[in-house]
């Protein structure tokens, strides 16, 4: 590996093909998630499958006992932001679900979330996971070379809140990912163009956009990692594993094969597609 900026990591062709190895499992059972999530279900049953999803593919959960956090995968439910702790609660009608995990494969994280709709939901929540989605492609689109962070992160707060007024959260980012779960430079969601790291080819980066109903505000519940919304309105997270090149970027994750989950199931809403 080569270093060239201060601890940001380039991988090399190689390693990005490794890479994609560990964020296809991390798609692929996103999508076993996706095949099964319904109403009365619990958070904790996801957990379940997924650690026994990724363990059966000769990997390892990234994120348990990762700096003392609990649970397989994150599982974080209407005002939940992030870090939501798996638990017996079943799901219900209505619920907005999002699942971030990652994957340890030939020693490369994959790490990235999706967000699922059970059943019916107002206008102004499809309209939200709609935007937050659609923004993650915005900020995809200016991870090439000769762009800086400051421009993915420009991108995705014009397309949800200079635009839509919905709320991007300030506290949580994207970042970079390798052989770590959490590698330099850090990926905000807002920003302005022209600022932060130039990107060289082979920088692999989580981008992450965490996007609110309401309020930007958020806050941390007791157990140090739960981050709900500030005023209890819905928060909605998507994350692709995405590797910088010189015209467009390389997904290395993959939602083709999550959707055409979520199509299948009666349970999930997909009319925002």
């Amino acid at each position: 590996m080569r270093r060239p900026n201060g601890m940001i990591i380039y991988k090399t062709d190689a390693e990005v093909a490794l890479m994609k190895e560990a964020a296809l499992l991390v798609s692929k059972t996103l999508a076993e998630v996706a095949k099964v999530l319904k109403p009365g279900m619990t958070t904790m049953q996801i957990d379940t499958l997924c650690a026994r999803f990724v363990r059966d593919h000769k990997a390892i959960p990234s994120f348990l006992n990762y700096h003392g956090y609990p649970h397989n995968v994150c599982a974080s439910v209407n005002d939940v932001v992030v870090h939501g702790f798996p638990n017996n609660v079943e799901l219900k009608e209505g619920d907005v679900v999002s699942i971030d995990m990652g994957a340890i494969l030939n020693g490369w994280h994959g790490d990235h979330a999706y967000t699922f709709i059970l059943g019916e939901v107002s206008e102004e929540i499809l309209q939200l996971v709609k935007a937050t989605k659609e923004s993650l492609y915005k900020g995809i689109e200016q991870a090439i070379v000769g762009n800086r962070v400051g421009d993915i992160s420009f991108a995705i707060q014009d397309y949800t809140e200079k635009k839509r007024g919905y709320g991007v959260v300030r506290e949580l980012v994207g970042h970079g990912l390798g052989r770590s779960l959490h590698e330099d430079p850090q990926v905000p969601n807002y920003g302005k163009r022209g600022n932060g790291v130039k990107m060289k080819e082979n920088l692999v980066l989580a981008i992450e956009p965490m996007i609110n109903l309401g309020t930007k505000d958020v806050f941390t519940d007791e157990d140090g990692w739960t981050v709900r919304t500030r005023d209890g309105k819905t928060s909605v997270h998507f994350e692709h594993d995405v590797c910088v090149k010189k015209n467009k970027a390389l997904v290395l994750s993959d939602y083709g094969i999550i959707e055409a989950a979520e199509k299948a199931n009666p349970n999930l809403n997909t009319s925002y597609f």
